[in-house]
C-alpha cells in the first residue's frame, strides 16, 4: 500500500480539522482499495450483498455529488451512477466498470466539492435544503456528517478488503 493518509494537526482549528479528518477517511477509502485488480474491487463483500469496494467508491462519488452540489451550492447535478429507475445502480457493477473510471469520477467530484466549499464559512447555510424538512444546511454540518459517511463506509470497506486478500488496517 502507498497512499499516504494524512491525519489533521491535533491543534488544527475547527475548519481544518474538519477538512483533514474528511480528507483522511477520503484517503483511506483509495487505501482500502488499492493494488487490487477491477475484478477484485468489483467483488461482493457475501451474498447476497452487492457491497464492493468499487461499489463503494461509487457510492461516495455521488454522496459528494449530493452534498457539495446539490445542497450545498443549489446546483441541479444529476445523480451519476444511480437512477429513479435503479437507486441502488453504483453497486450494479458489470465488467465494463473499471477502477480507472470509478476513481477520476470520484476524484473530480472531491475537487468540485473542495472549491464548492471554500466559498462558504463553517456557520454559512447551504443554497439546496433538506428533502424531508425542507431547512437549508451549514456547511459545518455537511462536513461532519461527510466524516460520518465516509467513516461508516471505511468500515465496509475494512471487511470487504479482508475477505478478498486478508489485507487488514486500521
Amino acid at each position: 500500500m502507498t497512499t499516504q493518509r494524512t491525519g489533521p494537526a491535533q491543534n488544527a482549528g475547527e475548519r481544518a480539522m474538519l477538512e483533514g479528518w474528511l480528507d483522511y477517511h477520503r484517503q483511506t477509502l483509495a487505501w482500502k482499495c488499492e493494488g487490487l485488480t477491477d475484478a477484485q474491487l468489483r467483488t461482493a463483500s457475501v451474498p447476497p450483498s452487492e457491497l464492493s469496494l468499487m461499489g463503494l467508491v461509487r457510492h461516495m462519488a455521488d454522496v459528494e455529488r449530493s452534498w457539495f452540489r446539490r445542497v450545498l451550492v443549489g446546483d441541479d447535478a444529476g445523480p451519476i451512477h444511480y437512477s429513479h429507475q435503479d437507486p441502488d445502480g453504483e453497486f450494479h457493477l458489470t465488467e465494463r466498470d473499471t477502477w480507472a473510471e470509478a476513481y477520476a469520477t470520484w476524484q473530480a467530484e472531491i475537487e468540485v466539492a473542495r472549491r464548492h466549499a471554500a466559498g462558504f464559512a463553517l456557520a454559512e447555510l447551504s443554497r439546496g435544503r433538506s428533502r424531508f424538512t425542507d431547512e437549508p444546511f451549514s456547511l459545518r454540518w455537511i462536513y461532519t456528517h461527510m466524516i460520518e459517511e465516509y467513516a461508516r463506509h471505511n468500515g465496509h470497506a475494512d471487511l470487504i478488503r479482508e475477505r478478498i486478500d486478508g489485507f487488514t488496517g486500521e
